[in-house]
């Protein structure tokens, strides 16, 4: 056999056993006539002792090993006289006997180490090697315990795992599709699912009512730290359910994985909060509140005394940052500096101290009596040591978001986005309809499949950005894990979305026919939701980017720099494919 026992595995009960080990050379370390050697695989690391009283050949053949040799070994389980506490494995040595190389290596072009010299590049280029690193096989193992306990808890609660379609059709609605040629059926293309939200409403039809899905999804959309081109959800869906209980079978999911894998115990119910409510207090519809800083409007204490940036404004708010009263000058200008980057567009920031005394001092003071200051102080309930910051602009929502990005970066600089503590809870009453400027008609906030509250169908016709979805979100430390909604089960309500959409009754028929049909046989009310498994598992391990938890990512490009995708095909590929190449002209 190759190996009695992995390299994480012996103690120093096992001294004196005769073992085999087999694995990856991780260093080597010449003392005197001994030559040490750390062998790793999988589950930990070894010290290999070669001795050359013992044995000369075998320990000269020892010092030809390099990094990555792949060996195998017997010898004896040892006390260590020079203890190592940093691994499990610390208290013992294996005093080597034999040694069989199984293979040779090339010289990596980066340390096989946790804190590599590999830049994100290279070792992208060689993600093989990268995943021999302790660290990120790590978050590897921790997505595997994680997708297993989400399968133990579903399927206690009743829950089918159900595999859908991977080629479909393509959806007018949501991120671009990635499309599919079809040889046997020229000049028609299959799509990549975006999620499986058609499928898993027709298997509720088909009366599986509880149904879930560990599901590779795709969108070809611009890419982001939280964002690939193709991601996992655990996709599910419940018939016979109202929001209240798919809220409570999913929170109760995140309190079993939390309890699981993090061992932490989240007492009481997740906070909920109304989407109006996030963005008047946060400008955001996934904020983070493991720290304060909610806004507060000061139009009615800032405007009319003779500041044209504030007077003219259509929102003035501000943030109050607890004990940073000490900032400079240079802080502050850096902040201003932070904000009128253009992914942020403020024009400026004004900024006020509260001292020691209860005095505040401002960077507009000649605009501002100590009474309307001290109106301003008692607005955010601030205190001697704190700073407030304000922004202002001609568009509420707009000026709210440059707010969040604020809040957000003074959080980051005073320390207070904690990756050991977790704040949670649910978005609710999301709007169903957004306006798109772009072509003039409304478009779904989620998507067409989602149920309005029952209470705004009054205004689907007259005033349909007045409706609130029967929607939900899941949001973690600032990050959206899940997010779902009711689904509407009764036809007649489905075309009366389709025709808020722009959608003309053939092009309702033609793309979604087969789901209006289904309808007519007697769908159940039903519901569900989606979780991000990528994001689930990077809050968990802490991680700033999804793609440290996935095996073989994409790069920012959207790229797979190690086998070199997406790629060109030849010329006989395209012709059975029916397919030409245009190149694109630079403008």
């Amino acid at each position: 056999m190759f190996r009695t026992h992995t390299c994480g595995e012996l103690r120093i009960s096992n001294t004196d056993q005769k073992v085999t080990l087999s694995g990856w050379v991780q260093r080597s370390r010449r003392m005197g006539g001994m030559t040490f050697i750390d062998l790793r695989d999988r589950y930990g690391v070894t010290q290999l002792v070669f001795n050359e009283e013992n044995n000369k050949e075998l320990c000269d053949r020892s010092n030809k090993l390099g990094r990555e040799f792949v060996i195998q070994i017997t010898g004896s389980v040892s006390e260590r006289s020079s203890k190592n506490d940093k691994i499990p494995t610390g208290d013992i040595e294996i005093l080597v006997e034999e040694l069989n190389i199984l293979n040779t290596s090339a010289t990596p072009p980066f340390t096989i180490e946790e804190k590599t010299d590999g830049g994100d590049d290279i070792r992208m280029k060689y993600r093989y090697l990268d995943l021999r690193r302790p660290n990120v096989r790590k978050n590897l193992e921790l997505r595997h315990k994680m997708t297993m306990e989400v399968r133990r808890y579903l399927d206690n609660l009743g829950f089918l795992e159900v595999e859908t379609p991977v080629l479909i059709g393509s959806t007018p609605e949501g991120a671009r599709d990635f499309v599919v040629p079809s040889r046997m059926n020229p000049g028609e293309f299959y799509a990549l699912p975006q999620s499986p939200q058609i499928f898993k409403q027709l298997l509720m039809v088909s009366g599986f009512d509880r149904y879930f899905q560990i599901v590779k999804c795709f969108r070809d959309e611009d890419l982001r730290a939280d964002r690939q081109p193709e991601f996992t959800q655990i996709d599910c869906e419940m018939s016979f359910v109202e929001q209240e209980d798919v809220i409570t079978a999913f929170e109760g999911m995140a309190k079993h994985l939390f309890k699981t894998i993090r061992n932490v115990e989240l007492e009481g119910d997740f906070q909920r909060i109304t989407w109006h409510e996030a963005m008047r207090l946060y400008g955001s519809d996934k904020p983070d509140t493991r720290f304060e800083m909610q806004f507060v409007e000061l139009m009615d204490i800032l405007k009319g005394h003779g500041f044209g940036v504030f007077d003219e404004a259509e929102y003035v708010g501000g943030i109050c940052a607890k004990g940073a009263a000490t900032y400079t000058r240079k802080q502050l200008d850096q902040l201003t500096d932070y904000v009128k980057r253009p992914q942020i567009g403020a024009k400026g920031m004004v900024y006020a101290r509260v001292s020691d005394d209860g005095s505040v001092k401002s960077s507009v003071d000649k605009f501002y009596s100590q009474e309307v200051l001290q109106e301003m102080k008692v607005a955010f309930n601030a205190e001697p040591g704190d700073l407030i910051l304000i922004l202002s602009g001609d568009n509420t929502m707009k000026t709210r978001k440059q707010l969040c990005e604020l809040r957000l970066k003074v959080a980051e600089e005073l320390g207070l986005k904690d990756k050991n503590k977790f704040s949670c809870l649910w978005v609710v009453d999301f709007p169903l309809f957004e306006w798109d400027e772009e072509n003039k008609r409304f478009a779904a906030v989620h998507h067409p499949f989602t149920s309005p509250k029952l209470e705004d169908l009054q205004y689907i016709d007259s005033d349909p950005g007045r409706v609130r979805a029967n929607a939900y979100d899941m949001v973690i430390n600032g990050v959206e894990v899940g997010g779902g909604s009711i689904r509407i089960h009764d036809g007649k309500l489905q075309n009366k979305m389709f025709e808020v959409l722009g959608f003309t009754p053939e092009k309702a028929q033609e793309q979604f026919g087969f789901l209006m049909n289904a309808f007519q046989y007697g769908a159940p009310p039903h519901g569900g939701i989606a979780y991000g498994l990528d994001r689930w598992v990077s809050l968990f391990a802490g991680l700033d980017s999804i793609r440290d938890c996935i095996a073989f990512p994409k790069n920012n490009s959207g790229r797979d720099v190690m086998i070199d995708a997406p790629a060109t095909l030849d010329a006989s590929q395209l012709d059975e494919l029916h397919l030409s190449i245009t190149t694109p002209t630079e403008e």
